[in-house]
Order: C-alpha cells, then structure tokens, then sequence
C-alpha cells in the first residue's frame, strides 16, 4: 500500500527498496510478526553493515545497508497491510535511523582519515537533508489524504493508537523530539511557508528524494565499494547545500 493515492505517487529515489518490501510484508501478513519485529531486524542488518565498514568488508557492507533499507521500509508495509498503524513502531524507526546514521558515519571516520570534526559536519547535513525531505514529504501526504502518521510539526507526543501504549509512544516521542526537534526546528525556519504553498511538484519530490535515507545509504555503500571510503564525508558535507538550491526552487514553484 501506498503513503500517497495513485495520482500524487512520484519517482522516490530513496525508495528502490519498496517493491521487495512489500512482498516481504505480503509474506509477514498472516504470521505472528509485527512491524516492530520489523524494525528490530533492520536495526541489526544495520550494525551487521557497521561492523563489515570497520572490518573492511565494503562489499557486505554494502549488502547489509541495501537490506537495512529494505526492512525500513518493510516495517510500515506490514503495519498497513495488517491495518496496524502505531505511532510506537513510528518513533522507533525514526529513533534507529538517527542512531545508526551517527555509527554509519563514525564507522567511515574510524577508517579513514578524515577528522571528527567533519564527521560531525557530515552528520548534522546528512540530517537535515533527510528532515527537509521528510518535510515535504510529510506535506505532500496531508495536503491529498495519504499516510498521516507523521504529521508535519512534531510538537507534542501524539494520542495513542488502538493497540498500542501512551506510555510507550511518550517515551519514543520524547527521544524522537531530542534527536530530531533541532533538524525540524531549522529546517522549518529556512522553509517556513511550505505547509501553505500550493503544490509540491512530482519532479521537484523527486529531485529531493535524493536527500532519502535510502538514497543516502546507496550512495554511502556505492562509494565504499569503488574504493572512495575517504570521500564519502566530505560528499556528504557538499551535497548539504543543494538543500538551499530546493527551497528557492519549491519557492519558484509556488509563486
């Protein structure tokens, strides 16, 4: 199923991984497996990836950061498929991400000599990039009735789902709005009239879904197997500024 109805679906760059994913979760649906068993098993092809990177096994590395793609998105496939949306499963795959994105990074720093000051550069526009997709992702789906379990301003720990815990979704909503409330906060900031503009043009979702963390991962593992493991931070740290270059072109877009 779908995060957007058949008219408003765009090229998702970061997205390559949904058709498997969607088998997978088509497999899952009659089983005792949860979205959140899901996200559990994407957290460990993502340390599995970690570890290949300090070991130098770019190839697996590779391969691990490819499936950690494809349960990500295997995880809300199945709770749509088995009509078991939760703002629980929600907030820990958004808190995985981010912890593993940080080690994803740290993982290329330890065996390169790029220094730990970049790193941290890196990491901080590796997040923005990925919240000013989300962004606009997140608008486009409330603007023509997709998926609404993100909601565009992250405030406040949301009101439970049926089957879930509010205890359980306040805490991942407070670890959420630690590690993600600065991103949000910024990039609402640079883009503050977004959630009012008209449209957001299927080309223009596109070109930003090169800022997907799947997309980002793909370039990540490309480059580890072509030898280029030194140049990865710095890519990420260039490629921050086309982040500037897609707000002027989504501000040309709505005038």
């Amino acid at each position: 199923m779908s995060k957007l109805p058949t008219e408003h679906r765009f090229l998702d760059l970061s997205d390559y991984g949904r058709p498997i994913a969607r088998q997978i979760a088509n497999a899952l649906k009659n089983t005792n497996t949860t979205p959140i068993d899901v996200t559990l098993m994407f957290i460990v092809a993502g340390v599995i990836a970690i570890a290949c990177i300090i070991n130098h096994q770019y190839w697996a590395a590779f391969f691990f950061l490819i499936v950690k793609s494809i349960l990500d998105a295997a995880d809300g496939e199945l709770a749509r498929v088995k009509k078991t949306p939760s703002y629980t499963g929600r907030y820990l795959d958004s808190v995985a991400d981010i912890i593993l994105n940080f080690f994803f990074l740290l993982s290329i720093w330890y065996i390169t000599e790029v220094s730990l000051v970049l790193m941290l550069m890196a990491f901080f526009g590796m997040q923005l990039q990925g919240t000013l997709y989300n962004y606009y992702y997140v608008i486009l789906r409330n603007k023509v009735n997709g998926d609404k379990t993100s909601r565009v301003f992250e405030h406040t720990s949301p009101i439970a789902m049926a089957g879930e815990q509010q205890r359980h979704v306040d805490q991942l909503f407070g670890a959420y709005y630690i590690l993600y409330g600065g991103f949000d906060k910024i990039i609402f900031w640079l883009d503050q009239n977004a959630p009012v503009g008209e449209h957001m043009p299927k080309w223009l979702m596109t070109a930003v879904s090169s800022f997907g963390l799947g997309f980002q991962l793909l370039i990540m593992g490309v480059m580890l197997c072509l030898g280029w493991a030194g140049a990865i931070i710095p890519f990420f740290m260039a490629y921050t500024v086309f982040i500037f270059v897609f707000i002027g072109v989504r501000r040309l877009a709505n005038r």
